[in-house]
């Protein structure tokens, strides 16, 4: 598992976590100013994320769930990996992240209205 700083000076790492701060930016381009210093910091955070989560998939997804452990000379186990671990973590606070993106998308008013509710309202 990569270190850290061995995440932050990745150079495709970095790539991927850009383009979906750029994706996440084009959401709430509408946001008004006083809420973008919030906005911005949720979006920084799950953009890293999402790269991360991503990228410990891949790697759960090739190498299974499980590692294999020793204690002492003649201890083997195995137990859940370390990757799934972190996965397990960081999913949840992606989805918070996540949660609290979409609730301000939805106060903000990030969809437009396409008549659709109130053409249902009139019929019924």
């Amino acid at each position: 598992m990569a270190k850290v700083s061995e995440i932050k000076n990745d150079k495709e790492v970095q790539r991927k976590i850009n383009k979906e701060m750029k994706r996440l930016n084009g959401l709430f381009e509408k946001i008004p100013k006083e809420k973008k210093d919030v906005v911005q910091s949720l979006i920084d955070s799950a953009s890293f994320h999402t790269v991360i989560l991503n990228t410990l998939e891949k790697h759960i997804a090739e190498h299974g769930t499980t590692s294999q452990y020793q204690n002492g000379a003649n201890q083997w186990g195995t137990k859940r990996s370390p990757e799934v671990e972190v996965y397990n973590s960081m999913i949840k606070n992606h989805m918070g992240i996540i949660k609290q993106l979409t609730d301000l998308i939805d106060k903000t008013g990030g969809e437009t209205d396409d008549g659709f509710d109130a053409f249902l309202q009139k019929r019924y």
